[in-house]
């Protein structure tokens, strides 16, 4: 990622995918600063939370934890169960920068999409959230907000239940449905819940809205990620991208379309843009 409209990438498990990085960087680069300057002209940035009624009190101390194994963090490229190398370091690359730009800006409320479906954006989600916790000042809440199909429990090993959309339907306590991955400190996963229809209009809803900003506010050095459904198939990351203080959206080499990739600036852009991950990127030979 390169300022505040640029790009990192993360290389791919093998060696062997089409060799278009450096153009879809180019692309990618030149549509973020157009996206920029027209933001600038008629948004002048996002609308916030202010003005809301604060939910009660919600306890994050009661995390219950769970027991992780290793091999599935590997299957799963789970930056806490591989051996250090270029996959690692891209991600400490990208904590550095993301860091840099929500202090800064003294933001802690980050999304993570994506234009479409399969390129990378939960598991860059999970990564990046375990890479900012393991700086020692900072605590990472990660919450999967694709309440119509929640699936990061899975890439943990971890069988799906309660989450965020029985919080918002009905009224299950946070603390009650908080994990902690075994391993993994200062870092905590709200699951999505049961799979919603009208996910859309709960991400909207008063009581999300209510939620995000007591999130927000009730730790100094806590950051929340949420991990949202793509931009082009469903209405559900427009819904919520007012509620965040930035967004970063994932992208996959040779697969991700121009038009596709434009399209979903475009969309986003109300919304301050850190920047793209070039997911599944070739790694450079010596």
């Amino acid at each position: 990622m390169e300022s505040s409209h640029g790009t990192i990438a993360i290389p791919a498990k093998c060696n062997d995918c089409p060799v278009k990085t450096r153009q879809i960087m180019e692309r990618i680069k030149q549509a973020l600063e157009k996206a920029r300057q027209e933001r600038q002209i008629h948004n002048g940035g996002i609308p916030g939370a202010q003005g809301r009624e604060p939910v009660t009190e919600i306890n994050y101390s009661q995390t219950r934890t769970v027991t992780v194994p290793d091999d599935t963090l590997r299957d799963n490229r789970i930056i806490t169960g591989l051996n250090p190398g270029a996959f690692t370091d891209a991600y400490k690359l990208l904590r550095t920068q993301i860091l840099q730009r929500l202090n800064e800006n003294n933001w802690n409320v980050l999304a993570i999409t994506s234009p479409g479906n399969g390129e990378g954006k939960t598991l860059t989600a999970i990564n990046l959230a375990i890479s900012l916790a393991m700086e020692i000042d900072y605590t990472v809440l990660l919450v999967d907000a694709n309440l119509n199909h929640p699936w990061m429990l899975e890439l943990f090993g971890i069988p799906q239940g309660k989450g965020l959309s029985d919080y918002l339907l009905d009224d299950v306590p946070l603390a009650e449905l908080l994990i902690q991955p075994s391993r993994i400190e200062h870092l905590a996963l709200l699951p999505a819940g049961r799979p919603l229809e009208n996910s859309a209009e709960m991400l909207n809803s008063p009581k999300m809205a209510n939620l995000v900003s007591d999130m927000k506010a009730r730790y100094a050095r806590r950051i929340i990620i949420f991990d949202l459904p793509p931009v082009l198939t469903s209405a559900d990351a427009l819904s919520f991208s007012p509620l965040v203080d930035a967004a970063l959206l994932v992208v996959e080499d040779g697969k991700t379309q121009k038009q596709e990739l434009e399209r979903a600036i475009e969309l986003l852009s109300g919304t301050n843009l850190l920047g793209t991950v070039l997911n599944k990127a070739p790694l450079k030979k010596n």
